[in-house]
């Protein structure tokens, strides 16, 4: 190359280069599906430990827990809770009966619905284990022996020796337990549920012995009959005085002949009530004793028990893999 080449270039600018350097690689967030396997891998034997420890346990657990039967009985709403009989007979009676306090207008009262909120009240549970003597049942049994067919009582709650409750509770308790601690204990103890397309109601009640189970169900049944027949006989009682008092007081035929006609519809009520058993609910399927056990339900127990310790086991195994994981990698 000449000198005068030389010169021309030396006198051009000179390019600069730039040299862009490259990103340093950063960490990588996606999950590395090898890496978890590996890592579960090699905990395996302690995922394994822990499903046989947590089955071992709630084994144990469910073993100890005493047998819960459930019986149940079936009725069906007599034609007098549908508002049928003598409900559906008085209607030409006209609104005079509304002054005795009858109702024989046409408003026909589901007797049915109205039975089961009377059976779920605190006044008749609290009267129903009362009138049956249940408490001692109810609160200090604690198994069964079907053996023998009775009951395991806690002799921490109840002496049955002395036939005195020893139950230690702080005030305002007492040693025995009080009419809302027996309703609150009760009311875990049955439901009342009715099918809506057929009307049947079905009364359920839980005990360890399922002997008593089924007793307390037909005893429910009977008791809530009674007590609604008394109650419209009382009511019945009450009308016919109040008629009978009145009858006397008016000399008009038209107003006799109304009152003689309520009165006799108001006898009529009191002498089908006394002769119908089965006055709000028709037995359809009655009460025996279960033989099927229906809690706990130990298989579902231990299956669950087993699960959440095969979850928490691999929930730990790979938190400790991937925190002993080298910054960087």
């Amino acid at each position: 190359m000449t000198e005068h080449a030389t010169a021309a270039m030396s006198n051009q600018p000179q390019q600069v280069q730039l040299v862009y350097a490259m990103p340093s690689p950063q960490p990588d967030d996606e999950i590395d599906l090898g890496q978890i396997w590996a890592a579960l891998w090699a905990g395996k034997w302690w995922i394994i430990l822990s499903c046989m420890l947590a089955t071992v346990v709630a084994a144990a657990i469910v073993i100890t827990m005493p047998n819960i039967y459930r019986a149940k009985v079936v009725v069906a709403p007599s034609e007098e809770a549908q508002g049928g009989g003598l409900g559906a007979m008085a209607g030409q009676l006209g609104g005079l009966a509304s002054l005795a306090g009858i109702d024989l207008k046409g408003n026909k009262v589901d007797k049915a619905a109205y039975a089961q909120e009377v059976v779920k009240s605190r006044a008749f549970v609290v009267d129903f284990i009362k009138r049956h003597e249940l408490l001692v049942p109810l609160m200090a049994a604690e198994g069964w022996r079907p053996e023998s067919d009775t009951l395991v009582i806690n002799e921490d709650i109840y002496d049955e020796v002395s036939q005195t409750w020893v139950r230690k509770v702080k005030p305002p308790q007492a040693p025995k337990p009080s009419d809302w601690e027996a309703f609150d204990a009760f009311q875990k103890t049955y439901t009342v549920m009715q099918d809506k397309r057929s009307g049947m109601v079905t009364i359920s009640v839980e005990h360890y012995s399922p002997t008593l189970a089924a007793t307390w169900a037909s005893l429910l049944v009977a008791d809530i009959n009674s007590a609604m027949r008394q109650a419209d006989v009382n009511e019945a009682k009450r009308s016919i005085d109040f008629l009978k008092e009145h009858l006397n007081k008016t000399n008009v035929a038209e107003v006799q002949k109304i009152f003689y006609q309520l009165v006799e519809q108001q006898t009529k009520t009191i002498m089908l009530a006394e002769v119908r058993p089965e006055y709000v609910f028709k037995t359809v399927d009655p009460a025996v004793a279960p033989e099927k056990i229906e809690k706990p339900k130990r298989t579902l127990i231990v299956a669950l028990a087993t699960i959440v310790g095969g979850m928490l086991s691999t929930l730990v195994v790979l938190v400790r893999s991937f925190r002993q994981k080298p910054a960087g990698m």
